[in-house]
């Protein structure tokens, strides 16, 4: 059994994407998936399960997209995966909610700053499947656009940490689910 997070896309955020965290949670649960919690009504779950992350997400993208009538976004970690972009934050000792993590899937440019536009004085690191975005200023004073956001979603890392708390804290052994 497998601990995992699940970060949607584009919900509930600036009057698009409505999604109730109830409903959410009432995908996972008729996905199969165990132990299921939202956490914020930013589009984040955390659940067991015996699926792969590609099934994982498969299955949540078929019930949003059912849900709401188009193709929605699901990024999925495994419990350990979180804990680790927690441990390689490169902004340690900053403000958790001065500095996001980029979860993307797919290859990440080699240079996460090549084409953005607005930079002023944020600090850009590149992950594994992340970049890591320090906004000294706060991120409503920001005009920083990366390519990479389109592709992916961006948690600030006090949610990062929750979720990774979240999923660390899932039975390895709960409820059978598949």
């Amino acid at each position: 059994m497998t601990g995992y997070v699940a970060l949607i896309r584009a919900v509930n955020v600036g009057g698009t994407g409505k999604l109730p965290m109830t409903t959410l949670l009432e995908m996972c649960q008729s996905a199969g998936f165990g132990q299921s919690k939202t956490y914020l009504a930013s589009g984040n779950a955390v659940f067991t399960s015996q699926k792969s992350e590609a099934q994982v997400r498969s299955a949540l993208e078929e019930q949003l997209q059912t849900h709401v009538g188009k193709p929605v976004g699901v990024l999925v970690r495994t419990a350990a995966e979180m804990a680790s972009v927690l441990a390689r934050n490169p902004f340690e000792g900053e403000a958790g909610n001065r500095v996001i993590t980029l979860f993307v899937d797919g290859p990440l440019p080699a240079d996460p700053l090549d084409g953005a536009n607005g930079l002023k004085n944020e600090r850009v690191h590149r992950g594994k499947r992340e970049i890591y975005v320090l906004y000294p200023d706060g991120m409503g004073a920001t005009k920083l656009r990366l390519p990479s956001e389109k592709q992916g979603t961006a948690r600030n890392l006090n949610t990062v940490t929750k979720l990774a708390e979240m999923a660390a804290a899932l039975e390895p052994e709960g409820e059978d689910a598949t």
